[in-house]
């Protein structure tokens, strides 16, 4: 099983901007999150913490890492969707009609960015390869890649990530049967949050 984590919050989250590569720690209020989420993992047999390379995301990690025991692992293929030159630009200033057609279209990329598809397949190449081996894993990374990983574990097209709402510091957890394909166990579990 792989617990896919999102990271806790930074100024742009609280800002209303797009993040996408932009390299950016944890706030404080971020890092009381990444706190409370690691809480979760503090009494479970965990076999490998792994994190996108970013910042947020390997702060989060080593939360998770100190109450775990395990050492933090960066694996490329959690970082989050390059939105490009709209890196760290208020989600307001993105005009409606650009969103619209991006919706439509999961091929549709943000200037200088990545598609929805070129996310799922990095994505769905991680699932495998770590659905596969023993133990639970902990994938810490980034909204775009894990609603990736619901879309491919229930087997819908990208269209339908924009209909997940995903929250900072959560939890969702895929599964793999037998022939390999995967499952959804749990979505946007942010329980630890609401103490």
């Amino acid at each position: 099983m792989i617990s896919f984590v999102r990271h806790g919050e930074t100024a742009h989250n609280s800002q209303g901007r797009l993040q996408g590569r932009a390299d950016l720690a944890l706030s404080e209020r971020g890092v009381g999150q990444a706190v409370r989420l690691a809480s979760r993992f503090g009494s479970a047999t965990i076999a490998n913490v792994l994190s996108s390379p970013l910042l947020r995301a390997r702060q989060t990690a080593a939360a998770i890492a100190e109450v775990s025991g395990c050492p933090v692992e960066v694996d490329d293929r959690l970082i989050e969707l390059d939105y490009g030159e709209w890196d760290g630009r208020p989600l307001a200033e993105i005009p409606s009609e650009t969103w619209s057609a991006w919706r439509a279209d999961p091929n549709f990329c943000p200037p200088g960015g990545e598609s929805l598809v070129a996310v799922t397949a990095r994505v769905e190449s991680f699932c495998r390869d770590w659905l596969a081996s023993d133990g639970r894993v902990v994938a810490v990374s980034h909204v775009s890649p894990i609603k990736a990983a619901v879309g491919w574990a229930l087997g819908v097209d990208e269209r339908a990530t924009w209909r997940m709402q995903l929250g900072l510091a959560t939890i969702t957890v895929i599964g793999a049967r037998p022939d390999a394909s995967g499952y959804l166990v749990s979505f946007n579990d942010g329980a630890h949050l609401e103490t």
